[in-house]
């Protein structure tokens, strides 16, 4: 029984810490859907696995396109479009920490040209911090 108990506790504590891989340079955005989730392509991966994948920026939450108040929409398309500006504008888009997220996204930290993709959001008040579980509320 105690084995039992050890082995089951053994096996939730790997299943939270999800594996970390290295980094990878961007070729292409394909989209961007809101301030924290995009679409690209990497070219130095097969296309089954580096054509059109979606990201999801590691430790933030930014707000919702069909959020719950006018406020969270707006401010979902200020964030959306600040992404937008800084990756259609960047020399070099390196994803780094790669792991997979709960919705099979990549998830992971984006730097641009250098700069932190997510402190720029947590800066610019286009993002809260997050490391999962519930998100805050936008709507005041």
């Amino acid at each position: 029984m105690k084995l039992l108990l050890i082995t089951a506790l053994l096996i939730t504590f790997q299943a939270q810490a999800a594996p970390q891989y290295g980094s990878v340079t961007l070729s292409k955005v394909i989209s961007v859907y809101d301030g924290d989730t995009f679409r690209v392509n990497i070219a130095s991966l097969p296309p089954i696995v580096g054509k059109n994948i979606a990201i999801r920026v590691n430790g933030v939450d930014t707000p919702e396109i069909r959020g719950k108040c006018q406020y969270e929409k707006n401010l979902a398309l200020k964030a959306r479009d600040f992404v937008r500006n800084k990756l259609a504008n960047a020399k070099e888009i390196k994803l780094t920490n790669l792991q997979r997220g709960k919705y099979f996204r990549v998830v992971a930290n984006v730097v641009v040209d250098g700069v932190s993709l997510e402190k720029e959001l947590l800066d610019n008040e286009l993002a809260y911090e997050y490391s999962g579980g519930k998100k805050l509320s936008w709507c005041k």
